[in-house]
């Protein structure tokens, strides 16, 4: 316990609020909450403690606390302070999309498409899907079953779709509001699972064309069947009460806890979805935070089930929804499936190599190999261009070893050597880093290139330049284009030969950084060489130039396009001059 420490002790108020850590380079190291900022605060250092919670107190050099006036707003507060600041004992699930809704359009010619949100009140929606194939092979099967609109925006002319029985046509034809009706109906009532009256009707149909001898018929009746039942029927139990629910359960093990979430919408299980992460603390706190995390990407069901003492007294405040605790009756097979799913995923966890590459240990030998303090944050940098055309840099940021992509960021290379790989190094990190400087935000504990020294040196300079004194290295490829290892500016290499966790772990970290900037690159080149191939065609003003850039999004589709496919977002003569211009 430092000085600083055994000072601020006593000073603490016995009020709700927040906690932040720091070491002795006044960097945050971790934040919590307290009901009584006096008794939690003080039992870190009064207490004896182990694991990890000893290793985050022994590099406590000071802290600082933050008054609220209720609990609830200390949860809120902590959570805003660690997105701040990502302090490297805290624990956070990884970056998450909203996962998947299939979007069923209400009025007028009903179509379906995948969305990732459900805010447009004029689609009825059904998910959200936690395995994103599942909505898409439901989707596919409602376009199969269904005669849907599949166009995405009505041409003056059916397609193949018409004429094959599997869309209505409203391109031609006038479909009656109560035709339409029906089939928002028919699919909105199979999709929550009341689907007996079309599977009789297939297995009626597959029967006929069995005894008519038309067996590929009868077969591809039987794999739509298949389909049907391995989609909506062998996703998981069927609740009758058809409510939207989503069901947590935990457990721990040698220090690690596994959170696991089954998600019912329409009475029906979609999902799980299941996260592990180390124990730290109290775990009622660490699940409610990494529940209220959750809820953060992800949308608020009618009712939440758990059997996790205090946790719903914690939540209920902060989340706008029903909680729900059972001891007995059909809810509480919920609770044990979910519990066995949160054992599984723990106890295949511990069995994978996984638990071998312990994140934190790799920095800290990196750190000392390199001779720098542990890089618990390092940003990594690459460019791309095909000689000097659409020249791109990008930056990916690791933290505690993983990557967060809601920080990384793309460059276009304004500088006029835009075929100079040093030069385009210079420029990106001066503009990240003085833009860092403008808005006083946080430096990482280490920068590396994907380069040879050159980069290195392009990539110290700036930093010199702009009174830093972040350390810059590369990493190093041999003649075969293969990562050997990091080098110094000075040349000199530093072999990761002796430990192949750390070696596939810097793999990783460049692997992505190239994948980004790669992505980038070519979709700059592409839109920039579509862009400039439907100029000046006859018919193609800006609004369909733009359709035809979001449907085709690089030149490669473009070519492969017919001139039929190109008809359903253009009038047929201008998709026959686009197709011209093209060949």
């Amino acid at each position: 316990m430092t000085e600083k420490v055994k000072v601020a002790i006593p000073l603490l108020p016995r009020r709700p609020g927040c906690y932040l850590m720091k070491d002795k380079d006044d960097k945050v190291i971790y934040i919590g909450k307290a009901k009584n900022l006096y008794n939690r605060v003080s039992q870190y250092f009064l207490r004896p403690q182990v694991g990890k919670v000893a290793a985050m107190v022994s590099h406590v050099d000071h802290f600082e606390t933050i008054i609220t006036k209720t609990d609830k707003e200390s949860f809120i507060l902590e959570m805003n302070l660690v997105h701040k600041y990502y302090p490297r004992y805290n624990i956070l699930l990884k970056d998450g999309k909203h996962y998947p809704y299939i979007a069923l359009k209400k009025k007028n010619d009903p179509y379906l498409r995948i969305a990732r949100n459900d805010f447009d009140k004029n689609f009825y929606y059904f998910g959200p899907f936690p395995t994103s194939s599942y909505a898409y092979s439901v989707i596919d099967l409602l376009n199969k079953l269904f005669p849907t609109r599949k166009c995405a925006n009505i041409k003056t002319e059916p397609c193949l779709y018409y004429h094959m029985g599997m869309c209505l046509a409203p391109c031609i034809n006038k479909v009656s509001e109560e035709e339409n009706d029906k089939l928002f109906n028919n699919i909105k009532t199979f999709l929550e699972g009341n689907n007996p009256e079309i599977v009789k009707d297939l297995k009626e149909k597959m029967v006929e064309a069995s005894n008519n001898l038309e067996f590929e018929k009868a077969n591809d009746l039987k794999k739509t069947l298949d389909a049907i039942d391995h989609v909506l029927s062998k996703q998981g139990v069927e609740n009758k009460d058809h409510i939207d629910r989503d069901v947590f359960a935990y457990t721990t093990r040698n220090g690690y806890l596994s959170l696991a979430i089954l998600t019912y919408r329409k009475g029906l299980l979609l999902g799980k979805e299941s996260y592990i992460v180390e124990e730290f603390g109290d775990n009622v706190e660490q699940i409610s935070d990494l529940i209220f995390q959750y809820y953060e990407t992800h949308s608020l069901p009618k009712e939440i089930l758990m059997n996790i003492d205090g946790v719903s007294e914690v939540l209920s405040e902060l989340l706008p929804t029903k909680f729900v605790s059972v001891t007995k009756g059909k809810l509480i097979e919920l609770i044990e499936m979910a519990n066995l799913n949160a054992v599984q995923s723990l106890d295949s966890h511990f069995m994978s190599a996984r638990l071998t590459d312990d994140n934190s240990s790799l920095l800290e030998d990196l750190g000392n190999r390199l001779g720098i303090k542990t890089p618990y944050r390092i940003e990594l940098f690459d460019n791309s261009h095909i000689q000097g055309d659409a020249p791109v840099g990008a930056m990916v940021v690791f933290i505690n070893g993983e990557p967060l992509k809601k920080m990384y960021r793309k460059f276009n290379i304004e500088g006029k050597e835009k075929r100079d790989d040093y030069a385009s190094m210079k420029e990106v990190m001066r503009r990240r880093y003085s833009r860092l400087i403008e808005e006083n935000a946080d430096f990482p504990d280490l920068i590396l290139t994907d380069g040879g020294l050159g980069q290195i040196h392009a990539g110290s300079e700036v930093i010199e330049e702009l009174g830093l004194s972040i350390p810059v290295f590369g990493l190093f490829k041999n003649d075969k284009h293969q990562t050997k290892g990091l080098m110094d500016k000075g040349g000199n290499v530093i072999s990761l030969d002796d430990n192949k966790s750390l070696f596939f772990l810097l793999v990783r970290m460049q692997d992505e950084v190239h994948r980004f900037a790669i992505t980038f690159h070519h979709q700059k080149r592409s839109k920039n060489f579509t862009k400039s191939i439907l100029d000046d065609i006859e018919g193609l003003g800006p609004k369909r130039k733009q359709l035809i850039l979001d449907h085709y999004t690089d030149i490669d589709s473009l070519k492969n396009a017919t001139v039929e496919e190109l008809s359903q977002y253009l009038p047929k003569e201008v998709a026959i001059k686009v197709k011209e211009k093209i060949n």
